[in-house]
């Protein structure tokens, strides 16, 4: 299965990268992050110079704190939030039960949840396509809404309901299609075409 370490060979670094853009929101200083990724303090702190300095981070300091916070306007944001998504929380858990829930053609996640915003009106987190098992998957999604502590909303569909919308201009899966996605399974042209 395909992980960060394909790509970052910094344990810490990947680590870090997940709590930033885990809670991309949030301000965190050296020790809170050494303590979410259990690592030394030093190797943190070189992982934070080095992020900082390619501006992959931002620190500001308050009293005898410096805080960081991942930099919004990084040229790698986006896909770094994409592969995040992918490889934690609800993408890891669909791209590794995949077996399980059936013939899945297409799995999404909204751009809106993988980035932890509130979900736009009338869409959904996540859009599976295909021949899916239903069992596995709600309980699959009780358990993630579990962990994050939110109710995950998404939509099942055949292939053949999708391409029935998708010619009848549905305007629920309009939506759905012109908002920002990360594919866990499938090709993001195929689905939109």
């Amino acid at each position: 299965m395909a992980n960060l370490t394909d790509f970052i060979v910094s344990k810490v670094r990947i680590k870090l990268l997940e709590v930033f853009l885990g809670s991309p929101a949030d301000m965190f200083y050296i020790r809170e992050l050494t303590r979410k990724i259990d690592e030394e303090i030093n190797a943190v702190r070189r992982e934070l110079i080095h992020m900082n300095d390619c501006g992959m981070v931002k620190e500001e300091t308050r009293g005898n704190r410096r805080y960081y916070t991942f930099n919004k306007n990084y040229l790698f944001h986006k896909e770094l939030m994409s592969m995040i998504g992918k490889t934690t929380g609800l993408g890891k858990a669909i791209s590794h039960s995949a077996p399980k829930l059936g013939h899945i053609k297409f799995a999404m996640i909204s751009g809106r949840f993988v980035r932890h915003m509130p979900r736009a009106k009338d869409t959904v987190d996540l859009l599976l396509i295909g021949e899916i098992i239903l069992p596995q998957l709600s309980e699959l999604i009780r358990e993630q809404e579990a962990v994050l502590g939110r109710e995950i909303n998404y939509t099942v569909m055949t292939n053949e309901e999708l391409e029935y919308r998708k010619t009848h201009n549905d305007p629920f899966i309009g939506r759905i299609l012109e908002g920002s996605r990360v594919m866990i399974i499938g090709d993001e042209e195929d689905l939109v075409a």
